[in-house]
């Protein structure tokens, strides 16, 4: 419903009305400053809130699709028209269609820290239009990367992380991204992990079992070797009230 409608005159009296009609004059009062106050009743509020509501619930409905989308194959994605990639978390796999009988000396590949470029030679030993040429997403450990020619008809890149603790959502600038929420994490085997942290995996692991099987861990039995060393080199002294802390 709408309130009455309090309206200072010219002459500065009050002017109440009670008119309830639908008119923009009706809808539309002014203060004494001359600023236009615009009244709204309770159906035309109910209306943009709906308006609102329903604004919302489509901008939620799209979220809600897009997170039905599937994993990305090998956590990686497809160029059109360009290349495949997978990744881990150490390495990016780049795989190129080539032209049939394709050999290293067809090809022109330059990589480097954070730019790529892959182009095809013509039959005057010149380059043609590059299919790849951008700046990479992010750095690279180029001693470490390398490329290679599988059955004469795709070009193979490997490119090693620079930070391998990170997902890539593209390999170049400017290419489609893939969302990275929906990565699946990879297995780690202890013989990819270098030698302290395989050590430390190890030790927890190991721990972990004799904690289930009520036995001491790995840091009590060494303070418990200790002690019977200590007892056999001191026969003399008394240790039955002696505790491991």
């Amino acid at each position: 419903q709408e309130e009455d409608v309090i309206e200072l005159g010219e002459d500065g009296g009050f002017d109440i009305s009670n008119n309830r009609s639908s008119t923009e004059n009706d809808k539309n009062a002014k203060s004494s400053d001359g600023t236009t106050v615009t009244r709204r009743s309770a159906g035309e509020s109910s209306s943009v809130k709906s308006t609102a509501d329903e604004a919302g619930g489509e901008q939620d409905n799209a979220e809600e699709e897009e997170d039905d989308s599937p994993p990305p194959l090998g956590n990686g994605g497809t160029v059109p028209g360009k290349y495949t990639w997978t990744q881990t978390l150490a390495e990016l796999s780049v795989t190129i269609p080539l032209p049939p009988n394709t050999r290293a000396k067809d090809l022109k590949v330059v990589m480097s820290k954070k730019h790529l470029k892959v182009s095809l030679k013509n039959n005057d030993n010149h380059e043609n239009a590059p299919q790849i040429d951008a700046p990479l997403t992010k750095p690279i450990i180029l001693d470490d990367s390398f490329w290679t020619i599988e059955d004469s008809t795709r070009l193979v890149l490997t490119l090693q992380k620079s930070n391998q603790m990170e997902w890539w959502d593209a390999v170049c600038e400017g290419d489609p991204t893939i969302n990275l929420q929906k990565i699946v994490p990879e297995n780690s085997n202890l013989s990819d992990l270098d030698g302290e942290t395989r050590q430390t995996v190890e030790k927890m692991m190991y721990d972990q079992r004799q904690k289930a099987l009520g036995l001491p861990t790995a840091e009590e039995q060494k303070k418990f070797d200790i002690l019977e060393k200590f007892k056999a080199a001191h026969p003399e002294m008394d240790f039955s009230n002696a505790k491991i802390s």
